[in-house]
């Protein structure tokens, strides 16, 4: 299924070049291969939630799905691009428990982190990378998601195939807090075992304050730690001011700090400025988000060097 999706991403963007720059009031192509894809997602749920039970036309199946394009450009790597899938289709026939989840699951492990994940991503050689990026998108895993409400805690448990034939099953927990009026924090532990990746573990720590409904001071703190054919520890956090505005528009900007953990010791390798945009355009379901990085990279050598993102995302 993953793959079937996969194949939307090109439709979309040759809507988003030829189709989209004007706003009218008249149902365009664009429109009609939102609805068309909306109804096809729909279809392929109520079939997927057959395939469990008895379906409740009262109660119908559901489907959400993300299309990315992520492109970066900085004077070392030069140009390169990487489009990205995330989808779930909820199953009501086993107790609104249970979801079908695919495409990229690295997009479930970061929070409200604003520092876009591709920064972290290993030097591409390609401009586009298609072998990895078919694999990247190729995830597909039945989820059981569960609150444990004694406890306040949020639980999700996947088993499922990565990468076309690393079988894996993943587990994540989270729980907020809500300390004062003005200030919460989140936590989430995520840990992963592959039968070909190994071990990959995620911690998640966000504290928020809350200076009114539209403005906050968030810090972003992760630890992961990988364990395939090495081991690979790193931590990065994000310390930022985000602003949200009436129309889905959001404004974040800050510093982050980041960098391996090695001999039980963080090493301080990467840090500096970010800021970043998040905007609907030509239609509500259709988002633009540039972000400008000035960060260097001691590990790389790298002095203080400009980054340039843009993600393009169409919304299901």
């Amino acid at each position: 299924m993953a793959k079937k999706v996969y194949y939307f991403t090109p439709l979309v963007l040759l809507g988003l070049t030829s189709h989209a720059w004007a706003e009218t009031s008249d149902e365009n192509w664009v429109d009609s291969s939102h609805k068309s894809i909306r109804q096809t997602l729909k279809e392929w749920s109520n079939d997927i939630d057959g395939w469990f039970g008895e379906t409740d036309p009262n109660d119908p199946s559901s489907a959400t799905l993300r299309i990315m394009l992520d492109n970066r450009w900085n004077h070392y790597d030069h140009y390169t691009i990487k489009p990205r899938i995330r989808g779930k289709i909820k199953l009501p026939t086993l107790k609104r428990r249970w979801s079908l989840v695919f495409g990229d699951e690295s997009i479930d492990n970061i929070m409200d982190d604003p520092v876009n994940p591709s920064r972290k991503d290993p030097l591409q050689t390609k401009k586009l990378d298609r072998k990895s990026s078919r694999n990247d998108n190729a995830s597909v895993a039945l989820r059981w998601s569960n609150d444990l409400k004694r406890w306040g805690i949020d639980t999700d448990l996947d088993l499922g195939i990565r990468h076309g034939a690393d079988i894996f099953v993943r587990a994540k927990a989270g729980k907020n807090w809500q300390w004062t009026e003005n200030v919460g924090s989140r936590v989430e532990q995520i840990y992963r075992y592959g039968a070909n990746s190994k071990h990959f573990l995620r911690t998640n720590f966000d504290v928020k304050h809350y200076e009114s409904n539209q403005v906050s001071n968030i810090s972003s703190l992760y630890l992961e730690y990988t364990h395939d054919n090495d081991e690979e520890t790193n931590w990065g956090n994000s310390i930022y001011r985000q602003h949200r505005f009436s129309g889905n528009r959001e404004l974040n900007y800050g510093i982050f700090t980041g960098g391996p953990i090695e001999h039980k010791k963080a090493d301080l390798t990467v840090y500096g400025p970010f800021i970043s945009w998040r905007q609907p355009i030509f239609r509500k379901w259709i988002f633009i988000k540039p972000e400008v990085q000035y960060y260097n990279d001691r590990k790389e050598d790298r002095t203080h060097f400009i980054n340039l993102f843009l993600r393009v995302e169409a919304v299901f």
